[in-house]
């Protein structure tokens, strides 16, 4: 089977989806399939490329004299990557590990659904959905999901910050989470303690998003669930972070070594089956196919309060996702064999 797996992008996560791919690419089964590695870079432009994980990883893939550039087309007749010298090269499924904006978005979820070619990630409106962090909380406010207390405004109207601080100190008390309404890996996220703070907060989440999302702090531990398939998703054992920051931000992620993970996390048999089944709860809830993680806090009375939904986790070497599924007995060849079938199956 031929599978394309992109990688890069034009976001803010291009470096986290480097990494990430390195890992899916070990995972595919080279006598099952075969690969063409697709990169995307800051700027948008498409290669196939033979780069070896050192280069994918340092960027210097890019560099390569051999790269040629190739497109999936939104023709479904052609149902492939077609080259720059004019060849097609057939592709029956697709692994866009694209994470944020023109990946995670719903953007290339539309791309592969033109182009007729099966993808093992979500749909274009569950993906659109689900990374807008406001629309996410609306949809599960719905379905009766326990949220933290929440708010949201227009990036535009920080030409009166005043007015809009106002607005946010009567609906929230401090701490509060200011965040990009349409970013992972947390970028661009602030925890504010007071006014200045929140200025502050509110200026750098506008730079990355024309929506921001404001949300009460929620005292309790940070818990993860990878959740797996289609109509009938299952879920996997819970996951604890115990970040070595004041929260779980992009350094405390992917930077520092004293963030601590525990699979299965400290918590438990019922408070672990109340998430596992939460998390599903959530998958469907935003209409999720293929693969998603869940986030939770985990308060001391054992509520679980949703906090996020990413629909492209990392698969970097420290990623929750394929941690979480490979402690569930779901090997990482196992876990890609499995999104594939998935994908061809909605198709």
């Amino acid at each position: 089977m031929n599978i394309a797996v992109l990688f890069g992008g034009k976001s803010s996560e291009h470096e986290v989806s480097r990494n990430s791919v390195c890992n899916v690419l070990n995972c595919l089964n080279k006598e099952k399939y075969t690969v063409y590695t697709v990169g995307i870079t800051k700027e948008g432009a498409w290669y196939l490329t033979n780069a070896t994980q050192d280069e994918i990883r340092s960027g210097e893939w890019e560099m390569r004299a051999d790269n040629e550039a190739a497109w999936i087309l939104p023709d479904p007749s052609v149902k492939g990557l077609y080259t720059a010298s004019g060849k097609v090269l057939p592709v029956e499924c697709a692994y866009p590990v694209l994470h944020g904006k023109n990946g995670e978005d719903g953007a290339v979820a539309a791309l592969f659904q033109l182009a007729g070619i099966p993808q093992v990630t979500t749909t274009m409106t569950s993906a659109a959905n689900s990374m807008d962090k406001a629309l996410t909380k609306l949809i599960c406010e719905n379905a009766g999901i326990p949220q933290a207390a929440w708010t949201f405004v227009y990036s535009r109207d920080l030409a009166d910050v005043d007015a809009v601080v106002k607005k946010i100190e009567t609906a929230l008390p401090y701490p509060i989470f200011v965040k990009p309404a349409s970013a992972g890996s947390s970028v661009g996220i602030s925890k504010c303690h007071d006014r200045a703070e929140l200025i502050e907060g509110l200026k750098v989440a506008a730079e990355h998003d024309f929506k921001i999302v404001l949300e009460e702090t929620v005292i309790g531990r940070e818990v993860e669930i990878a959740v797996l398939g289609n109509e009938e998703p299952i879920a996997s054992v819970v996951g604890e972070i115990a970040p070595a920051a004041e929260f779980y931000d992009y350094d405390a992620k992917y930077n520092d070594a004293n963030s601590l993970l525990f699979i299965p996390a400290r918590i438990s048999e019922g408070e672990s089956e109340l998430l596992r089944e939460t998390a599903k709860k959530v998958f469907c809830a935003m209409e999720c196919t293929g693969l998603a993680r869940v986030d939770f806090f985990l308060k001391e009375n054992g509520q679980p309060i949703f906090n996020e939904l990413n629909t492209i986790p990392g698969f970097t070497n420290i990623s929750m996702y394929p941690k979480l599924m490979e402690a569930t007995g779901i090997s990482g060849e196992e876990l890609l064999d499995r999104l594939i079938t998935l994908a061809i199956e909605r198709e």
